[in-house]
Order: C-alpha cells, then structure tokens, then sequence
C-alpha cells in the first residue's frame, strides 16, 4: 500500500510517499509544493494543479493530512484551513481515502512524544526511512504524516481480522 502525507501551508506545503508491506516502510519520494501568484486565488490554484500533478505521478492508495492547529493569527488560520482544504480536495478527487490527524498525534506516533520539536521529527523520520533524501522540513513533516497514517491503518487492519476471528 502507498500512503501519501501531506503538511498543509499557503506558502509550502509539504508531501511524502512511502510504501507499507506488512510493518515495513519505505520511502518512495517527498517534495514541497511552492505556491505562486499575487492573490489568494492563484496561490490556492497553483497548490492545487501542483499537488494533482504529484499524485498522478505516484498513485497513492491512501493519504492524511495534518489537522489545523489554531495560532493568534486569526487570518493566517483561516488562510491555512483554506491550503488544507487544496490538500484535502485533491486526493478526495482521485478517490483516496484522506485521513486526518492533530500535530501532537504525529510527534506521538514517530517520536514517542506528543510535543516533539522539528529536528525531532525530521530526525525519527530519518531512522524510519533509511536513506531516503527529505528536502526540507515541510517534507519531513509530510512523511511523518504518511507513518501516523500507516501505523493506523496498520493498527485498524489488526483490530477488524481480530474482530472477524472473534465472530467467526
């Protein structure tokens, strides 16, 4: 199964690909999504066709997103919660399932912890796909993303073949 993360950002906004067999990961590609244009509108339209481009390339089966955290920044929240509605939009597009998680979740479940700091992140993230190049911390934040994800869906794929034995 291919899981894709994405880090919701107007101006960045990160990806990840990985591969799940069974509880191996692999890193397949990451990259930022740089937004263009002078307005809102064409910021937003440039993430789009962006992000859409990447995922014809790498036809993920899967895909999560960070969930917006809420800062002192009315605009820049609204702003962002409209980037997460592109990362969002796209795979829903394509038919891919999107997940959803809290930022505490991610460091949670790659860190150990829930209020790891970024070098945490992006070095825990390295130890779990070894060799793979991450371009940048909106990268590093995807894939973290696309691990919570895989663990999730790892951990849910358990419980319902343990809850079909037990009805079985």
């Amino acid at each position: 199964m291919r899981v894709l993360g994405i880090d919701p950002g107007l101006r960045n906004m990160g990806w990840g690909v990985i591969e799940v067999a069974g509880s191996r990961l692999s890193h397949v590609a990451n990259g930022i999504c740089h937004s263009v244009g002078d307005d809102l509108a064409a910021r937003l339209l440039s993430l789009h066709q962006q992000l859409s481009a990447m995922l014809t390339e790498f036809a993920p089966d899967a895909a999560a997103v960070e969930q917006t955290f809420v800062n002192k920044d009315g605009a820049g929240t609204l702003k962002l919660g409209q980037a997460r509605g592109i990362a969002m939009l796209v795979p829903a597009q394509a038919g891919v399932p999107v997940g959803e998680y809290a930022p505490n979740a991610v460091k949670k479940a790659v860190v150990g912890v829930g209020h790891a700091e970024k070098h945490q992140v992006l070095h825990m993230v390295q130890l779990q796909l070894p060799g793979a190049k991450i371009v940048g911390p909106d990268a590093a934040d995807a894939l973290a993303i696309a691990i919570c994800h895989a663990h999730h869906l790892q951990s849910a794929g358990t419980l319902s073949q343990a809850l079909a034995r037990a009805g079985a």
